[in-house]
């Protein structure tokens, strides 16, 4: 690997725009792909993303830009993929350049749908990638306040130390700090989780409860993370770190999350795809719930409000009753 290894970004949202942002202040190039061909030209135009994050400028000598995902990989040494997990499986698809001197790192909070498997095992069972060269960047951070250049605070978790010490320093700025964690596994389960708990929060808001049922729903859902993430992957971890618990409350109390705001639509009586065609985002946690509650059947942790969402989104049952049995299962 090179001493000043070179970085690659796979997508074109919010989060992928936000880490673009956050590469460029200590790298003088970084590869960015996106499939929008139109967004590209308006970024060496105007500097900005049109769709996403529109209030950072970026210089573009800095960017190399393409519509050509196998360009991207090329030029790197590190990948940072930060597209919808639903998405992911096309787009690696469009490969032919390989991935098997690459450090892959994942940005995104989801499951597979096509194989079950969090983005890193992904890689590591599906494309041969060793647990060393794979790493997940996880928050608390939205992308939003990155814009805005709120403190923020990362996680950046790999097998190699030393891998995820290069992304840390890399992403480090004023108002970005970053840790490192061995925990590659129950760091990304735990961002994929806190989607589904988000869509409770959601839910719960839209349907009429208030902050003390909230604080309930929070308290109980980081239990519940807890239980999953030791049967998925038993090791010691303090799951009130802020790559768990921090990430879990961000996402399940704050504005800027599109999580929340698709469960508070449900809650509202929004048909799941009239809450999808009214949002310009993806909300991963629908995405994962399904993923979520069908790995369950195997691992069979007690998952009350995991079901919940499930029985609402994708078995069509009325959030409202749905609710109401909850209600005697939290404590």
């Amino acid at each position: 690997m090179n001493k000043s290894p070179k970085f690659a970004v796979i997508g074109g949202g919010s989060w992928a725009t936000a880490i673009a942002k956050m590469l460029c202040v200590n790298l003088d190039e970084i590869a960015w792909y996106m499939r929008n061909e139109s967004a590209i030209d308006h970024i060496k135009t105007q500097r900005h993303n049109p769709n996403y994050l529109s209030s950072v400028e970026f210089d573009i000598k800095k960017l190399r830009l393409t519509s050509d995902i196998n360009e991207a990989v090329a030029y790197a040494d590190y990948i940072i993929f930060a597209i919808p997990s639903a998405f992911l499986n096309a787009e690696l698809e469009k490969l032919t350049v390989s991935l098997k001197d690459k450090v892959i790192f994942s940005a995104i909070k989801g499951i597979v749908p096509e194989t079950f498997l969090i983005v890193g095992e992904h890689f590591n069972k599906k494309y041969d990638i060793p647990f060393d060269n794979i790493g997940v960047i996880t928050g608390p951070c939205h992308a939003e306040e990155v814009a805005l250049e709120r403190l923020s605070y990362l996680t950046i978790a790999c097998g190699d130390s030393d891998k995820a010490k290069v992304v840390a320093d890399i992403l480090s700025g004023n108002y970005i700090k970053t840790k490192i964690s061995d925990d590659i596994i129950g760091t990304e389960y735990a961002a994929m989780l806190k989607n589904i708990y988000a869509i409770a929060a959601g839910i719960a808001h839209g349907l009429g409860y208030g902050d003390n049922f909230q604080s309930v729903i929070m308290s109980n859902s980081i239990r519940e993370m807890k239980k999953f993430i030791k049967k998925v992957h038993k090791m010691k971890r303090n799951i009130n770190d802020s790559a768990y618990l921090g990430d879990l409350l961000v996402t399940g109390y704050s504005v800027f999350s599109r999580n929340r705001m698709f469960g508070n639509m449900i809650g509202k009586g929004y048909t799941v795809k009239s809450a999808m065609m009214e949002m310009s985002m993806v909300a991963e946690g629908y995405y994962a719930v399904k993923s979520a509650y069908k790995l369950n059947q195997e691992y069979k942790a007690k998952t009350p409000i995991i079901d919940a969402v499930y029985e609402i989104l994708y078995e069509g049952k009325e959030a409202k009753k749905v609710f109401k049995k909850l209600t005697e299962k939290l404590d």
